[in-house]
């Protein structure tokens, strides 16, 4: 049965499977929400209920719009490396003296046939392709591509759901395409296009794991960009499930 929480309204900023996933729990609960969508993607997959698409114009503008909102919590449930929008969230929520929870799913970790080399960033990643060379699926995000323009010694599978920002490395080839994938699929098109390395933000999550486990079934190394640090001290929820467990209990205790 649907039941309301009152006085809760919560701003989900989103973008990812976990911010539909709550969205669907905060709707069925009867919770009070609103998505943000930074409007980066052309054709983003929209969550249930309200939408709104666009910045907030920094951390003022963030604070602004949570006060004149009504917002008593900023649930964060961007993509791990969206770097700009949390430590932005963490302070406008402080500033506007609300609530703020991150959702962020838990980070891929290596089993023992996986063959990793992990780089700090993406400028990293261009630097061990660079010293590998060989063909590459480079499945980073569009606008990543551009830090491999100058990598001349190795051939390019793109995988984007956009057109790439910037340049192309001369040798390349971009494949638009949206997950989730499955292993059998992964696993052909490694075959098909030869691939010598992998290449991978260290996003976690399901819908992309696939190309993992088809690399480490296949012998090919993957070069693994780990998460950017996020501010340190605040509220986590690895799950959509504990988010809305957090904020029921947030809602009972205030209540």
């Amino acid at each position: 049965m649907r039941t309301a929480m009152p006085e809760v309204r919560v701003l989900i900023l989103g973008g990812t499977g976990e911010a539909r996933a709550v969205a669907r729990l905060l709707d069925d609960a009867g919770v009070d929400f609103v998505t943000s969508l930074a409007g980066r993607v052309a054709n983003p997959r929209l969550p249930v209920g309200e939408v709104r698409v666009g910045g907030f114009g920094g951390v003022d503008g963030l604070a602004d719009w949570i006060a004149a909102n009504g917002i008593t919590t900023v649930l964060d449930a961007t993509h791990p490396f969206a770097t700009r929008i949390t430590p932005n969230a963490v302070a406008a929520a402080t500033r506007a003296g609300v609530r703020y929870l991150r959702l962020a799913r838990p980070p891929w970790t290596p089993a023992a046939a996986d063959r990793w080399a992990v780089v700090s960033d993406i400028r990293a990643a261009a630097g061990a392709v660079a010293d590998r060379g060989g063909r590459i699926f480079l499945t980073t995000g569009r606008q990543d591509v551009a830090a491999f323009a100058d990598v001349s010694d190795a051939w390019f599978l793109i995988r984007v759901v956009d057109e790439p920002d910037g340049p192309l490395p001369p040798r390349s080839r971009v494949l638009r395409s949206r997950g989730p994938y499955d292993i059998a699929g992964e696993r052909a098109l490694l075959r098909e296009h030869a691939i010598d390395v992998l290449v991978t933000k260290n996003s976690g999550g399901e819908m992309t794991s696939a190309k993992l486990r088809a690399a480490a079934e296949l012998g090919i190394e993957v070069v693994v960009v780990e998460r950017p640090a996020e501010p340190e001290g605040i509220d986590r929820a690895a799950t959509p499930e504990e988010a809305l467990a957090i904020l029921v209990r947030d809602a009972t205790a205030t209540g």
